[in-house]
């Protein structure tokens, strides 16, 4: 078991309240994802789950026991870090089973854990070498496997890719996963990556300045912002927002919502189309060619510059006038206070 409740959690340091009462239950065995912006307070929240900071106000809940004021060490849960934290002196072997070899496991014992673990991240054949002979995804999956033998209740992940290249990021998302599904334990993981957060999580947690903003499904989230933040903050290009109405009356679109200030559209819910015949014109500033897709940026006057994705087999359009259709039932509404109108 391994379900973790947050009650009106809080974390000051000195006067500044960085965590503002936070209530979040986590099902066991469930891959939940804080993202944010820098400062939000995602990674301060995994440490003070963890025991590594101390909760100012509130309670932390673990599998029904009150863990609030409990230290690290007694809460059964694992962390693994951005930084790999590995002994330079000790082989892989010996550093996946030194935690258990402290705490005075019999060598049979280190030996299954040591071996299973090794056998699943795949690191059988680097068991004799040291850290620094390995990669930085070889040595990440050190650091996992270190977690693993200790059979913990949960697994907390602090930005564990941010130190590897971005091919190694894709393959080490994966190694995440399949042993997210073979190990069946909860794991809470902070990223600044929304990808990341998109591919693993069962569930994405949207934090701003301390608050949750939003927590959902990553098809939820992207497909269903409950305000500007989280539309604007999932999705890759991010989503087009424009006022529904200018000041000089001009308009996206002739029917709006009541209350709506903000129309809000995905790059890829846009058709180009000729001079005319869409919802507004423009003109595009510059279309990038990615291979798969073309992001084309376009000057629509009074909206300003929107972004319309296409297949990469489009035409370059660069350059050129162009007239843009919405798809009316992938347009969202936002009123006066940012939150999306239903």
């Amino acid at each position: 078991m391994g379900s973790i409740s947050l009650n009106s959690v809080e974390k000051w340091f000195g006067n500044v309240q960085v965590i503002k009462g936070i209530d979040l239950d986590i099902q066991d065995g469930e891959l939940i994802i804080f993202v944010g912006p820098s400062g939000c307070g995602k990674s301060t929240l995994l440490r003070m789950i963890a025991g590594l900071e101390e909760t100012s106000r509130g309670q932390i809940v673990l599998d029904g026991n009150d863990v609030t004021h409990k230290v690290p060490s007694e809460r059964e849960l694992a962390m693994v870090f951005q930084s790999y934290a590995l002994y330079p002196h000790l082989s892989v072997e010996e550093n996946v089973g030194f935690a258990l070899k402290t705490a005075g496991a019999p060598k049979a014992e280190i030996d299954q854990k040591v071996g299973h673990a090794a056998e699943m991240l795949k690191l059988d054949a680097y068991m004799d070498r040291r850290p620094k002979d390995l990669s930085g995804g070889q040595r990440q999956r050190v650091a996992i496997g270190r977690a693993i033998v200790r059979k913990p209740k949960g697994f907390l992940f602090d930005e564990p890719l941010s130190n590897l290249d971005a091919s190694l990021r894709v393959d080490m998302r994966f190694e995440i996963a399949r042993v997210h599904k073979a190990l069946e334990t909860t794991m809470v993981y902070v990223t600044h990556d929304q990808v990341e957060a998109m591919t693993l999580a069962d569930r994405i947690v949207v934090l701003k300045d301390g608050l949750i903003m939003q927590v959902g499904t990553p098809r939820e989230l992207y497909e269903a912002p409950d305000n500007v933040f989280v539309a604007q903050f999932i999705g890759s290009p991010k989503m087009n927002l424009m006022p529904c109405a200018t000041e000089d009356g001009y308009t996206a679109r002739p029917t709006l919502k009541d209350g709506a200030v903000q129309l809000g559209i995905r790059p890829e819910h846009i058709a180009i189309t000729d001079t005319g015949q869409g919802h507004v014109d423009g003109t595009v500033q510059v279309s990038e060619y990615l291979g798969a897709d073309f992001f084309h940026y376009v000057d629509c006057g009074p909206l300003g510059l929107l972004t319309v994705r296409t297949p990469g087999a489009f035409e370059d359009i660069e350059g050129k006038t162009v007239g843009l259709k919405f798809e009316d039932q992938n347009l969202h509404f936002f009123g006066a206070d940012d939150a999306a109108l239903q």
